[in-house]
């Protein structure tokens, strides 16, 4: 994910718009999206307890919707490619990731900084409406093609992302009022 956002600061710099950047990274987003089908397969198949402290239910929904935004969405429907939706969504998954996986790496180091533990469960407020919004504005974007087309119906589409939205947000913030208020309770009895 780092090598995504580099690929993002690089063409930005190069071309000096946001417009199209999707193009620069294209190629790592699809293999770092569809990769994450293997790390849930060994959350699931391998039950990680302990390593990865997700749902593994949520974590699941959540990555297929991602695999299927990325292959079934933006790359079948070109069209959408140049829309500035498919950006904030990119922008929005790669920030999460950076912070995720750093928050996995030093938590299995045993030497958890509280900057990225705060940023784990506090910058998803903004982070996750803002990518779900850029995946429901490119969604919309696809419509008209996907009509034509008849790849896929518009119905299955925002199906897909609004049945579960609420239950991931709203866990995200009970394991931030808990991991959080816990982190506050160490500090003041120390």
């Amino acid at each position: 994910w780092l090598v995504i956002a580099v690929g993002l600061v690089r063409a930005y710099l190069a071309k000096g718009s946001y417009h199209s950047l999707y193009y620069s990274i294209e190629k790592p987003l699809k293999f770092f999206q569809t990769g994450a089908l293997l790390e849930e397969y060994l959350l699931i198949a391998k039950y990680l307890p302990g390593i990865v402290p997700s749902s593994v239910v949520l974590t699941a929904f959540q990555v297929m919707s991602r695999v299927f935004l990325t292959w079934a969405v933006t790359h079948s429907v070109k069209e959408v490619q140049t829309e500035d939706s498919v950006l904030l969504f990119v922008v929005a998954w790669t920030i999460t990731e950076i912070i995720r996986y750093s928050f996995y790496t030093f938590s299995l180091l045993n030497h958890l900084p509280y900057l990225i533990k705060w940023a784990r469960y506090t910058l998803f407020i903004v982070l996750y409406p803002m990518g779900v919004s850029g995946e429901l504005l490119t969604i919309y974007a696809a419509l008209p093609f996907v009509r034509q087309s008849g790849f896929l119906t518009s119905n299955f589409i925002y199906l897909n992302l609004f049945s579960v939205f609420p239950q991931l947000y709203f866990h995200m913030l009970h394991q931030r009022r808990k991991v959080l208020s816990h982190t506050e309770e160490h500090r003041k009895s120390e």
